[in-house]
């Protein structure tokens, strides 16, 4: 990703984990109500038993799923057995306990309100559909004629439009809280006038991509960029002059990478680019291909056209270190060696790099990984 254009709308782990707590916590208030059912009005007999079983298999459900942690890892595909689970509890209950005409009827609207906040409306719609079969299922009397009369449709209906209600009701409730979030999320983590990655984002994609990386000993390099003459532009067109060559840097740069690639404003006009899955040579290539691009091209303000060249260090792993903050450091610092020799070029960190002055302090990158 470039640029932050889009809203992500897959859940993350952490997201996922506050899910499946919720999950659980309908669960259990489902078996409440169940047990609070069986005290207040004791059905005798097969019914009894038959709901006591389900108690049984239920709780013993949730305790392996949320306490016992069969499940290292939450993923939509476990909270989508487990809604289904509580349909199917909830089917075996109403269906010994009066069927239709049970007072515990409306626990389908537990799953159902659990769907949508959590599962969408594809599946929100499949699960009330399948609810509405039940219904229809259990209102049929063999032998009994009505079922096309306006009363029998009629009782149906009234049955049924409370459960389309929450769950339409809730869907777009959830999409409304996570187009919100999202939005909140995009702004907090995107550079307001470039609109790409801040480092505070920047940060933990690249700790991610670099625990893969030495994971699996696949290569990633780091490349740092930074224009040549933003303060003369500044000062002879102003500072929406600044702001426009900013912008054009980045289109330019874009333009070059590729999805996989994640480009961050590391401060003032200085940029960090992450390329993963790329060894010294094809980050050099990559660095020379938008180093051409920017040098061939310009930009308009007020009728003036003004042209840009950048600067760019980098370093690679695992040629260059085996941690993070050594790679930065080391791009860094190649980067500093092609701008005190003449700018408008690509520098490879090289270890004499270590024995020349050293670049002005940075707001650093720390992290506790290694290789």
């Amino acid at each position: 990703m470039l640029r932050v254009d889009k809203i992500n709308s897959e859940p993350e782990q952490d997201e996922l984990k506050g899910f499946s707590r919720t999950i659980a916590e309908i669960e259990w208030l489902l078996l409440v109500l169940v047990l609070v059912y069986l005290v207040a009005v004791g059905p005798e007999g097969e019914s009894s038993i038959a709901i006591y079983m389900a108690l049984f298999f239920m709780g013993a459900f949730i305790l392996a799923l949320h306490y016992v942690h069969f499940y290292k890892k939450e993923t939509l595909t476990k909270l989508t057995v487990e809604t289904w689970v509580m349909i199917l509890f909830t089917t075996w209950v109403v269906w010994y306990s009066g069927q239709i005409d049970s007072p515990l009827l409306n626990l389908y609207l537990l799953p159902i309100i659990a769907s949508a906040l959590i599962l969408g409306k594809l599946m929100t719609t499949i699960e009330t559909l399948v609810v509405i079969g039940c219904y229809l299922v259990m209102a049929h009397e063999p032998g009994k004629n009505g079922i096309d009369t306006i009363s029998y449709w009629g009782k149906m209906a009234a049955l049924i439009a409370p459960v389309v209600l929450v769950a339409y009701i809730t869907t777009m409730l959830r999409a409304d809280i996570r187009y919100a979030v999202a939005r909140i999320k995009r702004i907090s983590d995107t550079d307001e006038l470039t609109g790409v990655y801040n480092m505070r984002a920047f940060s933990a994609i690249l700790r991610r991509t670099f625990q893969q990386s030495a994971r699996h000993n696949h290569p990633l390099s780091i490349v740092m960029l930074d224009s040549d003459n933003l303060k003369a532009v500044n000062d002879t067109h102003g500072h929406e002059a600044g702001n426009r060559l900013l912008q054009h840097l980045i289109r330019k740069v874009s333009e070059e990478l590729r999805r996989s690639d994640t480009i961050a404003r590391y401060g003032g006009d200085e940029f960090t680019i992450l390329l993963p899955e790329t060894d010294r040579r094809g980050a050099l290539e990559t660095a020379e291909r938008i180093r051409k691009s920017v040098e061939t091209s310009q930009f308009d303000v007020r009728g003036i056209n003004i042209t840009t060249t950048v600067s760019m260090g980098l370093a690679s792993y695992p040629e260059d270190g085996g941690n993070v903050d050594i790679l930065v450091d080391k791009a860094d610092r190649a980067l500093y060696r092609a701008k005190r020799r003449g700018r408008n070029q690509t520098a490879t960190y090289d270890i004499d790099d270590d024995s020349d002055e050293s670049p002005p302090p940075r707001p650093g990158l720390k992290y506790e990984t290694s290789s």
